[in-house]
């Protein structure tokens, strides 16, 4: 869930949204969690007006910002989503219904934009001249994570990942480090310090340890650790991070609001 106040200043509060920008401009964001709202924004004030939205699941944290997204209010705005369906539902149901009563007072035709639904096929397909690959991820309800290769470069991404425990929709941990090997950047879920995982196993997210550990496996060329929990402070990631980097030969941080990578 969102948090605030000045114990988050730095790493901040929002729930996942991660923008994508390729060698050729195209956007493409990753999840619609309240981070989105603010990405919005920018993205109508930069007269954008063809996106593509990529959703991990549909969590209610992945998917919550989905309705304060004004892209999606606008006429002259083409928004392409891909994803998988949920619970016996299409994707364009599984959206929508964040958008609607009793959720969300405004209906789904407020939605003006013109919306593609593209339920993803197979394990890999591509956006334009962007390859995407993607894997089945350890969690309730499955997910799906991304791998994006563009102009010679390789991004992960891997939230809700539970590395070490089975799920019957999910991947083994050998997969995980095929899928990941030698990439530019790993963004992994880590909410996890080890003495807090016992408690948490089966809960669908990884420990920082196993998160560093797949990042050397896979000679990643560095991790952002990912999926903060909300009760942990920035003095807390602070330390997180600190742990990682103690262990880990792979260059490693925790990802913040508002940070910028290039690659």
């Amino acid at each position: 869930m969102p948090v605030s106040g000045r114990s988050f200043e730095r790493y901040g509060g929002n729930t996942t949204c991660i923008e994508v920008v390729t060698a050729g401009s195209d956007i493409l964001i990753l999840d619609a969690g309240t981070g989105i709202r603010e990405l919005g924004n920018r993205l109508l004030h930069e007269k954008r007006t063809h996106i593509h939205l990529l959703l991990t699941h549909f969590h209610w944290d992945h998917i919550q910002g989905f309705p304060f997204f004004k892209p999606a209010y606008q006429k002259n705005v083409r928004i392409d989503v891909y994803g998988t369906p949920c619970q016996g539902k299409d994707l364009r149901s599984c959206l929508e219904d964040v958008v609607a009563p009793p959720h969300f007072p405004i209906p789904p035709s407020a939605l003006k934009a013109d919306i593609h639904y593209h339920p993803i096929p197979s394990k890999a397909f591509q956006i334009g001249e962007i390859a995407i690959s993607t894997i089945p991820l350890n969690h309730p309800n499955s997910g799906i994570g991304y791998k994006i290769e563009d102009a010679g470069k390789s991004f992960v991404f891997l939230t809700d990942n539970e590395l070490k425990h089975d799920y019957p929709a999910g991947s083994a941990y050998p997969s995980y480090v095929d899928f990941t090997q030698n990439a530019d950047l790993l963004i992994h879920d880590a909410e996890y310090m080890p003495d807090e995982y016992p408690e948490k196993k089966g809960w669908g997210h990884s420990t920082v340890e196993d998160a560093v550990l797949l990042a050397q496996e896979a000679s990643v060329r560095q991790l952002g650790l990912y999926h903060h929990n909300q009760d942990r402070t920035d003095a807390d990631v602070d330390a997180l991070v600190g742990y990682a980097q103690n262990l880990s030969a792979v260059p490693c941080f925790g990802v913040r609001q508002g940070m910028e990578i290039s690659l």
